[in-house]
């Protein structure tokens, strides 16, 4: 069980070190973080449509013209989502990885 523990301690602190590794050496990342041009230029008109769509007054709007600008909003960020791309962790799920680690330690 101790030599699972370590195995996975250790390769999770690779993962970590490998690209300050590769920042010190000048070494550019295999991956990019940036997204190429069309695409952030796409992100910036769904970011640019939410913003309208959130300082819309909605006081004259009926309900179904709610209902519609609510399914637009949430398509915009679906699709703002996949041209964003990227996987995040969240610090609570970072705290509970970290808390598991030391118990198996």
């Amino acid at each position: 069980m101790k030599k699972l523990a370590l195995s996975i301690t250790t390769a999770i602190l690779l993962l970590f070190v490998a690209p300050v590794v590769q920042a010190a050496t000048g070494v550019p990342p295999t991956t990019s973080s940036s997204a190429p041009a069309p695409e952030a230029a796409r992100a910036e008109a769904l970011k640019t449509r939410l913003h309208e769509i959130k300082n819309t007054d909605k006081s004259n709007m009926s309900a179904a013209e709610k209902k519609q600008l609510r399914k637009e909003k949430k398509a915009v960020k679906k699709e703002l989502r996949a041209v964003s791309g990227g996987v995040y962790i969240s610090a609570g799920a970072l705290i509970v990885i970290l808390l598991v680690l030391l118990i198996l330690t």
